[in-house]
C-alpha cells in the first residue's frame, strides 16, 4: 500500500499551510479576543477554491478528494481552530446534505454559492432535549397544503447566524415514526436565530441556538425523500468526523510547533 501523498495533495497541503501561516496565524489571537467572525479570511479561502474542496468543479468546487480536504483542515487548525471549524462545518455539515441528497434545483441554487464561500451552510441536528440522542428529535414539521410548518428548537448550530449564512438544513419529525430533513433559508418568517453562545474556545466561530415557530417553507424544501432523515444525518455525521479528526491532528501539531519554538527560545 502506497501511503505517499499525490502531487495534487501535496500542492493543496502546501497552499493551505502558506495561507494559514500568512493570513490566519497573524490575526488568530485578535479574532479570538474580539470574538469576531473571520469574514475576510473566508472570502480569501473562497477565492482560492478552499471552501468546496471535495465537490465537483461544475458547482465551483475544487474537484479534489477527501484526503485533500482533511489535509486542508489539518493545516488550518495548526493556526486557528475557529477558522478550521468554520470551514469544516460548512463543508461537511452544511454543504454535504445538499450535494448528497438535494434535488437538482436545490443543488443548482445553493452549491455554486456554497463552494465559493459566497454563502455558508449550516446543519441543525442537536436539540435542547435531544443532544447525543439524535433519534429523539422533537422539532416537528406538519404538511399543510404545499408547505411544511415547522415548530421546535435547535442548539449549538455552527455558521447559522453570520452575514453570509444562507440556510440551515434541519432534522424534523414529519410523522410519528419518521424523521426528514428540511432546508430553511435565513430570513424565513418564523425562523429566529439566537445570540451567539459565550464559549471557552473557538470564539471566532459562529455558534447559536435556533427556534422555529410556525415557520413555513415550500414542500420542495424537503431534502431527499420524506422519512429518510435519520439515515441521511448519520451519513452526514460520518463525513463530519473526518474534518473533526483532521482538526485533532492539526491542533496537536500546532501545539507541538509552539512548544518547540518556546523551548528553543529558552535554550
Amino acid at each position: 500500500m502506497n501511503l505517499d501523498l499525490t502531487d495534487e495533495q501535496r500542492e493543496i497541503q502546501r497552499l493551505v499551510r502558506d495561507f494559514a501561516e500568512g493570513e490566519v496565524k497573524p490575526v488568530a489571537e485578535e479574532l479570538d479576543r474580539e470574538k469576531r467572525f473571520p469574514y475576510e479570511i473566508v472570502e480569501k479561502l473562497g477565492k482560492l477554491g478552499l471552501m468546496g474542496i471535495p465537490y465537483p468543479e461544475e458547482y465551483g468546487g475544487g474537484g479534489a478528494d477527501n484526503l485533500s480536504y482533511a489535509l486542508a483542515i489539518e493545516e488550518l487548525t495548526r493556526a486557528d481552530s475557529s477558522v478550521a471549524i468554520t470551514v469544516a462545518a460548512h463543508t461537511s455539515l452544511g454543504t454535504w446534505p445538499i450535494y448528497a441528497f438535494g434535488s437538482d434545483e436545490q443543488k443548482e441554487t445553493w452549491l455554486p454559492q456554497l463552494c465559493t464561500g459566497e454563502r455558508l451552510g449550516a446543519f441543525g441536528l442537536t436539540e435542547p432535549e435531544a443532544g447525543s440522542d439524535a433519534g429523539n428529535t422533537r422539532t416537528r414539521a406538519t404538511r399543510e397544503n404545499a408547505t411544511w410548518v415547522i415548530n421546535g428548537a435547535k442548539q449549538f448550530i455552527t455558521n447559522s447566524g453570520t452575514d453570509i449564512s444562507g440556510f440551515v438544513t434541519i432534522t424534523a419529525r414529519t410523522g410519528d415514526d419518521e424523521i426528514s430533513n428540511l432546508l430553511v433559508p435565513n430570513g424565513t418568517p418564523g425562523y429566529e436565530i439566537g445570540e451567539p453562545y459565550r464559549k471557552m474556545g473557538w470564539n471566532a466561530s459562529d455558534t447559536r441556538p435556533l427556534s422555529f415557530e410556525d415557520c413555513r417553507v415550500p414542500e420542495d424544501n424537503l431534502v431527499g425523500p420524506r422519512g429518510h432523515g435519520f439515515k441521511q444525518f448519520l451519513q452526514t455525521l460520518d463525513g463530519g468526523r473526518i474534518g473533526v479528526s483532521a482538526m485533532g491532528v492539526g491542533l496537536a501539531q500546532g501545539a507541538l510547533d509552539e512548544a518547540l519554538h518556546y523551548a528553543k527560545e529558552r535554550a
